[in-house]
């Protein structure tokens, strides 16, 4: 349990370290978006090998395949609801979007823990990290620039940093005695919502700000991934 509350306030710390960095800080557009790519290309490759991959193993190719489906389904349908219905550039709109991308994220980091030693979730710890940190900086710094004070924009991304952690928590906790079927199809539903969220968040984000290098660094940020994984393997 102190592994799991060590990397959930690691990961989720970055919430907070990215919004102070996009309110106080100024990086050029360009670096800005190389960062989400690669970020977004780290990620990609955790959620496959060390949710998708495993689940298949431990159940099969087609209640992976389910799972992710369903998860990249109901990620869809609820961007959907933010961005007509509740608008995603709104203060509410906008914690609802970071929610909805955050919560599959670290209840995956969560059931990821279960059982895990601490090199064995490092890839998937680190990408998450990484990809919190650009993500919450391009939030701040739209909303700071939409005229909210920035007490009031470090207070909203608290919250959320605070609602995640107790996602990755929750997953955790409330799953450690689920069998390893169940788990498997969680992480697959869990691994599509983080898929779906970067085809339609993430890496057009990149391409816009940064487009001559996004394909690089995404496959730099793959690179890395594939890196932390290994230590598994030592």
């Amino acid at each position: 349990m102190l592994m799991t509350l060590i990397v959930v306030l690691i990961v989720s710390g970055a919430l907070l370290i990215g919004a102070a960095w996009g309110i106080y800080g100024k990086l050029p557009s360009g670096l800005d978006g190389f960062l989400v790519a690669l970020a977004g290309g780290a990620l990609l490759l955790s959620v496959t090998s060390e949710l998708i991959q495993p689940s298949i193993e431990a159940s099969s190719l087609w209640v992976a395949a389910i799972g992710v489906a369903a998860g990249a389904a109901l990620f869809t349908a609820a961007d959907y609801l933010i961005d007509e219905k509740w608008g995603a550039d709104s203060g509410g709109g906008l914690l609802a979007a970071i929610t909805l991308d955050g919560v599959p994220e670290n209840l995956a980091l969560g059931v990821a823990l279960i059982g895990a030693g601490p090199s064995e979730v490092a890839a998937l710890a680190g990408s998450i990290l990484l990809s919190n940190l650009p993500e919450a900086a391009g939030g701040a710094r739209d909303m700071a620039r939409d005229g909210q004070s920035k007490g009031r924009v470090l207070a909203l991304w608290a919250a959320t940093a605070a609602l995640l952690s107790a996602a990755a928590i929750a997953g955790n906790l409330l799953l450690e005695g689920a069998s390893e079927s169940h788990l498997a199809a969680i992480r697959c539903v869990a691994a599509g919502a983080v898929i779906a969220s970067l085809a339609t968040e993430v890496f057009p984000k990149a391409f816009k700000e940064d487009q001559h290098w996004a394909g690089i660094a995404t496959a730099l940020g793959a690179i890395l991934a594939f890196a932390l994984g290994s230590l598994d393997g030592g």
